[in-house]
């Protein structure tokens, strides 16, 4: 017979054992629940993967090991064999450039726990770069030391590059409003500048032959040498070469050699860059610049320094110079228009001036012939000076004296049109009457016969065969000799044949 106190042991024992029977079951159940509830997550994990767009990336960084999903490689283009899971296979693809800021982004976010949002271009199996987002968050053991990294990539390169070209677009919209400003101020200055007259006036030969080659280079893009002596208006013959151009729509940029200090006039031209030189407090844009698109005038050439005329020699020929302090390239599309009152072929001798930029200047050379040998235009020089300056001094001069006008064409005019108005001004402000009253004392030169004279043959001569080289020898037709002369080409012929000349 049991006793009462086997029966309790008993009875206990079997609780005990019901308990723990009921709590393996339940640990069991428990336990199948939460390797199907893992299944699931993974299942899940998984399609999450598979449907993700973005590559994502998990990085042991004890083990230096790094997970890339299949997208991540899919993105780059590249295989599981090609692009192994180390970091050395994220390293060696990334931009140089990025490189720097990546591994900071990565830094604080390990220290200092701030977000880790960065952008970076990573190299295809094609060899272009693109554009990534990359977001991730690190896991930190209970010590505190972070242990992984996880985060994803997403491809930006179309919105990059979108905005890389506003950028692009909103530099060129800065310069080109630079250049506005830069043109605006320039022709501020020009309005300023009071020429010595408005309109080409006159009706000689040695005019109308200025006129003929200003209209027959004028549409084309050559450049131009303008020569002549001081104040016979070779500013306003560049004038009429823009006007009469493709270009005219644009302002002609002008820039005086002369009157600018050796040490400033590169500046002038090429401009500089911030820093430059002493004194170089901005970047400044150069007449080059701003007459891009337009025509340049490059007044009294032959006092440029020898120094930069290689530099000049190079824009004209190629498009192409530097700013000052700069080394980057700038390409224009500029015409050149110069001029000078020096006989550049004994600059050249003397070793003044290049040799290749004389010849790249004078590839279409137009001589302004002086005031003493355009006689015929001075009365129509002084009709149009006086009603000009009457008119700004409030005064009526209404008639000129033949004697006065005798005196004016008889005078050998050494300062040329300049000097002429010069002169007109100062009679009609001592003018008291409607008659105008000259105060200079112009005395009639004589002129060294023996060295200047010419028969009437031999002018007439000279001026045919200026008038048959401009029209390389095409005698008849339009445009030709004949039609420029004002001769029927029959006539012309007797007298090319009567005055003995030939074609070289």
């Amino acid at each position: 017979m049991l006793s009462q106190w086997h029966i309790i042991g008993l009875a206990s024992f079997c609780a005990i054992a019901t308990l723990l029977v009921v709590g393996l079951l339940m640990q069991r159940a428990r336990h199948g629940r939460a390797k199907a509830a893992l299944r699931d997550s993974e299942e899940r994990y998984l399609l999450a993967l598979a449907g993700s767009t973005d590559g994502l990336w998990d990085w042991d960084l004890v083990s230096e090991s790094v997970f890339y999903s299949d997208r991540f490689r899919e993105i780059l283009g590249y295989s599981v064999e090609e692009f192994p899971a180390t970091i050395d296979s994220f390293r060696s693809r990334l931009h140089p450039e990025d490189a720097e800021a990546i591994w900071t982004a990565i830094e604080r976010h390990l220290q200092d726990r701030v977000p880790y949002k960065v952008e970076y271009r990573l190299r295809t199996k094609s060899g272009e770069y693109l554009w990534f987002l990359a977001r991730g968050q690190a896991i930190w053991n209970t010590e505190g030391k972070a242990i992984r990294m996880s985060g994803s990539i997403q491809d930006i390169t179309e919105r990059k590059q979108a905005e890389l070209n506003l950028q692009l677009a909103l530099s060129q919209i800065q310069e080109l409003k630079e250049k506005l400003e830069v043109e605006r101020a320039y022709l501020q200055e020009e309005i300023k500048l009071e020429y010595n007259y408005e309109n080409i006036i006159g009706q000689s030969d040695g005019l109308k032959y200025v006129l003929y080659k200003v209209e027959q280079i004028a549409p084309s893009d050559t450049t131009v040498l303008v020569l002549g002596e001081t104040g016979t208006g070779k500013e306003l013959v560049a004038r009429a070469i823009h006007g009469l151009s493709p270009r005219k729509d644009r302002a002609l940029v002008k820039v005086n050699c002369a009157t600018l200090p050796s040490n400033l006039i590169e500046s002038e031209l090429f401009g500089h860059e911030k820093g430059a030189f002493t004194g170089a407090h901005a970047r400044q844009l150069g007449r080059f610049e701003v007459a891009n698109g337009a025509s340049l005038f490059l007044d009294e050439i032959g006092e440029l320094p020898v120094e930069l005329q290689p530099k000049l020699l190079r824009v004209i020929q190629d498009g192409e110079f530097e700013r000052l302090g700069s080394s980057g390239t700038i390409k224009v599309d500029v015409r050149v228009i110069a001029a000078t009152n020096r006989n550049l072929e004994e600059e050249v001798r003397r070793g003044r001036f290049r040799e290749d930029l004389w010849y790249r200047l004078s590839i279409f050379p137009i001589t302004v012939p002086p005031l003493r040998e355009r006689v015929e235009d001075i009365a129509l020089l002084v009709d149009f000076f006086v009603d000009k300056i009457s008119k700004r001094l409030g005064k009526s001069i209404e008639s000129i004296p033949t004697s006065v006008m005798s005196t004016l064409q008889d005078y050998q005019w050494p300062g040329n049109v300049r000097e002429l108005e010069n002169v007109l001004e100062r009679a009609v402000i001592n003018s008291s009457g409607p008659k105008l009253r000259l105060v200079d004392e112009l005395k009639k030169q004589q002129k060294d016969l023996t060295s200047t004279k010419k028969t009437l043959e031999q002018v007439e001569r000279d001026h045919i065969v200026r008038v048959l080289e401009q029209t390389n020898w095409k005698v008849s037709g339009q445009n030709g000799a004949a039609e420029i002369l004002g001769l029927n080409r029959s006539t012309l012929r007797a007298r090319i044949r009567k005055l003995g000349i030939r074609q070289p």
